[in-house]
């Protein structure tokens, strides 16, 4: 006869366990939702990420790991990175980490300046916010609209906390910066429409692009494989709708665009016309003069 094992029936204490665990959990779902919809821009996103945060937490109580100490704070960085990865995807980060060793003549920022600026993310910030790097953004959500500590930012991006508030000094000065200039808000409008690309979303995508938009390929990008012209607004969002996943922000002469890059070398150049807030054009560029001009951007802000 098998041997059974005493361990293969729950007790009455396993059922009380999890059921405690999920009312914790569902306690917590609410905060959770708003860190990733504020991280993500995405409800429908932000309620999938939260759902795999319950999993995650499902498998470790059913598992064999150490016990959770603080549940709320476990759950916050869980779902924090689970939304770093979605960002990641959508925009690969290939600079060096942030050097920790920030100038020490850096000051922290005016408790009130933060609620102001905290107040206005949402909607209307969504384009400015697709400019932050993953971590940048992580970290302005973090502490400028949910308040936690650089110390905590620091354990959920696996870095320092003077890194961390570096981070969200970046983003901050990104976030404040005038969108009334011209050049910024080209810069705004095409890292928003790479962004849109990535993600899937057609809708933004239709937004951005002006009615009479127009696509050109040059011969050495046509032979590559990309169209010799695409014209229209609603074909030429079905064309990048959820697409360019290789492509990377950098310069084209001095305006902004982005390149599908192979193995660390620039092979097409998406050079943009930008006019009034929408793109105009987009010129698919491979000839070797083209891409010559074609320079990686280090940040998302225009130098």
């Amino acid at each position: 006869m098998a041997d059974e094992s005493p361990t293969s029936t729950p007790t009455p204490a396993d059922h009380d366990d999890n059921a405690a665990t999920t009312a914790a959990f569902e306690a917590e779902r609410p905060r959770l939702l708003r860190i990733a919809t504020q991280v993500l821009g995405d409800r429908t996103e932000a309620e999938d990420v939260v759902q795999l945060a319950w999993l995650r937490l499902h498998g470790t109580r059913t598992g064999s790991g150490a016990p959770i100490e603080n549940l709320p704070a476990w759950l916050t960085t869980v779902t924090t990175r689970l939304c770093l990865d979605r960002l990641r995807a959508r925009t690969p980060e290939l600079d060096p980490e942030i050097d920790a060793h920030v100038e020490a003549g850096e000051t922290a920022p005016d408790p009130a300046e933060d609620v102001a600026l905290a107040d206005t993310v949402g909607i209307a910030l969504q384009v400015v916010l697709d400019r932050l790097s993953p971590k940048e953004r992580v970290a302005f959500v973090l502490h400028d609209t949910f308040g936690f500590e650089f110390t905590t930012i620091a354990s959920v991006l696996d870095t320092t906390p003077v890194a961390a508030r570096k981070l969200a000094s970046r983003a901050r000065a990104k976030v404040a910066q005038p969108a009334s200039e011209d050049q910024l808000a080209d810069w705004e409008v095409v890292d928003a429409f790479m962004a849109a690309a990535r993600g899937g979303d057609l809708d933004r995508l239709l937004q951005l692009l002006a009615p009479d938009a127009v696509v050109i390929g040059d011969a050495a990008a046509i032979a590559t494989g990309t169209p010799e012209r695409i014209a229209g607004r609603e074909q030429i969002a079905s064309f990048f709708n959820g697409a360019a996943h290789a492509a990377l922000p950098v310069y084209v002469g001095d305006r902004p665009g982005s390149a599908w890059y192979d193995r660390g070398v620039a092979r097409v150049a998406f050079d943009f016309t930008v006019v009034d807030g929408r793109v105009q054009r987009i010129d698919f560029r491979a000839a070797p003069e083209s891409l010559e001009q074609v320079q990686r951007r280090k940040d998302d802000v225009p130098r």
